[in-house]
């Protein structure tokens, strides 16, 4: 998912003079642009949201497109995954779906199997996160004690 969401931002960031142009603005937030309910925004957002898909149908294809990535992640459909990624091939999210193939054997075990390494990257992101925190502070003692106080 995490690339999928990067894949999108590179996306707005490709089409950010057309967003300029569509909305008469010199700076705008590609973050804020990722949001993919309309829900979050106040109604001079959605304005400017309905503006931006108006004039950048590319842009408002790939992030239908995103959001139906993630569905067939989050409801395990990997039957969708094949002609997800040849809708996909032809559109702003290009490399994201060129890149899917590649790792074909991961992302079908991600679809089918039901165990994921999700406890572990959250403990490996915990361990970074506190060695960097302590960079150049202490040595292994006082990170020992910070983890089993952490837990």
């Amino acid at each position: 998912m995490e690339n999928a969401s990067a894949a999108f931002l590179d996306a707005v960031r490709k089409s950010m003079a057309a967003i300029r142009t569509a909305v008469s603005a010199t700076t705008i937030d590609p973050g804020r642009l990722m949001t993919t309910g309309r829900d979050s925004f106040s109604k001079a957002e959605t304005v400017t949201v309905a503006t931006i898909e108006a004039a950048v149908p590319a842009l408002d294809e790939a992030r239908s497109l995103l959001s139906g990535f993630q569905n067939i992640i989050r409801e395990r459909k990997s039957p969708d995954l094949d002609t997800w990624i040849d809708t996909a091939a032809g559109g702003l999210l290009a490399s994201f779906a060129k890149g899917l193939p590649r790792d074909r054997a991961a992302v079908a075990a991600a679809l089918v199997e039901p165990w994921s390494n999700g406890q572990t990257e959250e403990q490996v992101t915990r361990l970074k996160l506190a060695k960097r925190q302590m960079y150049g502070r202490a040595k292994l003692d006082l990170l020992e004690v910070r983890l089993i106080g952490a837990g």
